[in-house]
C-alpha cells in the first residue's frame, strides 16, 4: 500500500536544502562509525526523500530533538538522555530476530543498514505528557526486515526489547521500570508502511539519545511506543507484556494510539504543546495519520482498548 495525497501531504520536495545536504553527512557520519560498506551501498542508492509519506510541517530543531528526550535507562529527567548516554557503545551491535518464523536470524547493525534502502520520513511525534515535535527520522520499514525472516501463520504480535547494560546505561541500576524495556505491535501495525525502523535522524547517524543504533518510530502512537536501542525482535502469538503497561495499565494502554477523545487519568490529551510554540495546539486523532491507519481498528472501542 503506498501512502499519498493526505490533506497535508505532498508529492512536492517539502525537505528544505539543508536537509538534503546533511544527507551527505549521514553517510559521511556513518563511515566515521564504523559502517563504511553499509555507507556505501547506501549512496549508491541514494538516501531516497519520501514524500508521500512525510507531513509539510516545519521540523523541530535539531537541538531541541536530541536534547529534550524521555530515554528512562538514562535518566527521568528530559535532559539525562543527552548528558548520560555518551557511554553507550552501539558497535557493535546484533538485532536477533525470532519467534513465530520460519528463518530466524542474527543481523548486525552495519549489514542491517546496508541490506536495506534507507528513507527520510518527517512525522509528527506526540508524547504520552501532552507536547510533542516534527522529527525528520532516516530509517527503513520494519515490513522489510520481517519479511526476511517469513513470519508464520502463528504470528500475531511483534515483541521488541532495548539493551540491558546498566554499566552504560545508569537509568538502569534503578527499579524505575522493569528492564529490559519492552513493547509491543499487532502484525499488521508493524507490517504497516508508516511503521520504520530509523536507523539516523536529521541526515546524520541517529544520536544515542535518540535510541541509537536502532529503535521503532510509529508516528500514529504516544512516542513511548517507539523503543530505542532494540537488540531482540520476536514474533509471538499472543499480546506481548509492554514496559508501561506493567507499570500502570490503568495510564498505558497496550495500544496507546494518539486520542484525544481518550483523557490519561491525570491530564487531557485534547491539546498538546508543540516544542517551539507558546500556544497549545488541538491533538489530531491519530495524530493525524488517521485516514490511512483508522480501518486497522474497526469496530474496537478504543477507549476499552486505549
Amino acid at each position: 500500500m503506498l501512502i499519498r495525497h493526505a490533506p497535508d501531504l505532498t508529492d512536492n520536495d517539502v525537505t528544505d536544502r539543508s536537509l538534503y545536504l546533511r544527507r551527505r553527512e549521514f553517510i559521511g557520519g556513518a563511515a566515521g562509525l564504523g559502517l563504511l560498506a553499509a555507507a556505501g551501498a547506501a549512496s549508491a542508492r541514494g538516501l531516497a526523500y519520501s514524500p508521500g509519506f512525510s507531513t509539510t510541517e516545519t521540523p523541530t530543531p535539531k537541538k531541541d530533538i536530541t536534547s529534550y528526550n524521555n530515554f528512562y535507562e538514562f535518566g527521568v529527567n528530559k535532559e539525562d538522555p543527552s548528558e548520560n548516554a555518551g557511554s553507550l557503545k552501539t558497535r557493535p551491535w546484533t538485532i536477533r530476530v525470532d519467534g513465530e518464523c520460519e528463518k530466524p536470524a542474527s543481523f548486525a547493525i552495519d549489514d542491517l543498514i546496508k541490506a536495506n534502502k534507507l528513507e527520510e520520513r518527517i512525522y509528527r511525534m506526540r508524547c504520552v505528557e501532552g507536547w510533542s515535535m516534527v522529527i525528520p527520522w532516516v530509517g527503513f520499514p520494519l515490513k522489510d526486515l520481517l519479511t526476511q525472516v517469513k513470519p508464520t501463520s502463528k504470528a500475531k504480535f511483534v515483541a521488541f526489547e532495548t539493551l540491558m547494560r546498566p554499566s552504560e546505561m545508569p537509568g538502569q541500576r534503578w527499579d524505575t521500570l522493569q528492564w529490559p524495556y519492552r513493547e509491543g505491535l499487532r502484525i499488521d501495525e508493524a507490517t504497516h508502511p508508516l511503521t520504520i525502523l530509523a536507523v539516523g535522524l536529521y541526515g546524520d547517524v541517529l544520536p544515542n539519545q535518540n535510541g541509537a543504533p536502532l529503535r521503532l518510530v510509529v508516528p500514529w502512537k504516544y512516542g513511548f511506543k517507539g523503543i530505542k536501542s532494540i537488540v531482540r525482535i520476536s514474533l509471538v502469538e499472543r499480546m506481548p507484556a509492554t514496559a508501561w503497561n506493567v507499570l500502570a495499565p490503568r495510564e498505558y494502554g497496550f495500544y496507546s494510539n494518539v486520542n484525544p477523545a481518550v483523557d490519561h487519568p491525570r491530564w487531557s490529551q485534547a491539546t498538546e504543546r508543540r516544542i517551539g510554540e507558546f500556544r497549545r495546539r488541538e491533538t489530531l486523532p491519530f495524530n493525524g495519520y488517521g485516514q490511512y491507519v483508522a480501518d486497522l481498528y474497526r469496530g474496537m472501542d478504543l477507549k476499552r482498548n486505549f
